[in-house]
């Protein structure tokens, strides 16, 4: 009996240990301490699903706009996460800043800055599925939102090695 009551006595100071444990992580001195992009993530992070048909770009249609000789060429801007841009990328692309940080936003208002609000921009991110990229969206909007115009968002259906690199499409890889 006195067994049984000291296991039963050790398992409820370790779960009262745990839930103050996560009750303070939910306090607001935790999460002062955290920093301001992990507690205020992009309200539209997420969503590249609900971009509109007439704002995306098919991979290959992408890939033979970079390759024609003639033509608007356009800024192609990564607002993914640098370590997938790291990797690989697509030729002549800039890195801008995982849209869905607010630091990644800052720095993809800084790239654009000094572009005409015509200009051709295309988005690309290629972090994972169409469906859960958190990046594609909230920086499409961030652009419109500034005034810009012809904005595109390239449609990487599952990821960007699976719709771009294994296809063939030109890579420039690692750096």
């Amino acid at each position: 009996m006195r067994r049984s009551a000291i296991a039963v006595s050790g398992t409820l100071a370790i779960g009262a240990l745990l839930a103050c444990m996560a009750f303070g992580l939910r306090t607001p001195i935790a999460r002062a301490a955290q920093p301001a992009a992990a507690a205020a993530p992009v309200a539209d992070a997420g969503k590249a699903a609900e971009l509109a048909s007439a704002v995306q770009i098919e991979p290959e249609a992408l890939a033979k706009m970079l390759a024609a000789s003639k033509g608007e060429k356009p800024v192609v801007l990564h607002v993914g996460f640098k370590n997938f841009y790291d990797q690989a990328k697509i030729p002549g692309s800039d890195y801008a800043g995982p849209g869905s940080k607010p630091e990644g936003l800052e720095l993809l208002r800084k790239r654009v800055s000094a572009l005409q609000h015509k200009q051709l921009i295309v988005l690309y991110c290629g972090c994972c599925p169409w469906d859960k990229c958190p990046n594609a969206k909230p920086a499409y909007d961030e652009l419109h939102a500034m005034g810009f115009t012809n904005v595109k968002v390239v449609h990487i259906a599952d990821n960007f090695g699976a719709n771009w690199v294994n296809p063939g499409l030109p890579v420039t890889k690692g750096e």
